[in-house]
């Protein structure tokens, strides 16, 4: 699952990307860091019979980030590799095939 959060009122979504990644993965990252990707449906990983609507965006870099907040673990994934982990709908339907594409 990616980091995420509902959105505070009256912030727009890649600010509330910026504080999301500095909660849960200790990462700052600036708005003028993330490149837009869309907005995206999908099945919620873990909440059955309800729907996640997500605007995502690319971030690059190379600081290691640590799981915080909410977030147990962490994993690099790239689309090539087979791995042994269930991935969340969103995840491997929209973001994995947008970012490796």
């Amino acid at each position: 699952m990616q980091p995420e959060e509902k959105i505070d009122t009256l912030e727009e979504p890649v600010q509330a990307l910026c504080r999301e990644l500095a909660e849960e993965l200790g990462l700052t990252v600036l708005p003028s860091d993330a490149e837009y990707l869309g907005r995206f449906t999908a099945l919620a990983a873990n909440e059955v019979n309800h729907t996640v609507i997500a605007d995502s965006s690319r971030v690059e870099t190379n600081i290691t980030v640590k799981p915080e907040a909410e977030i147990e673990e962490s994993c690099w994934v790239h689309p090539s590799t087979a791995i042994d982990v269930e991935l969340a709908p969103l995840t491997r339907d929209h973001i994995l095939p947008l970012v490796f594409s």
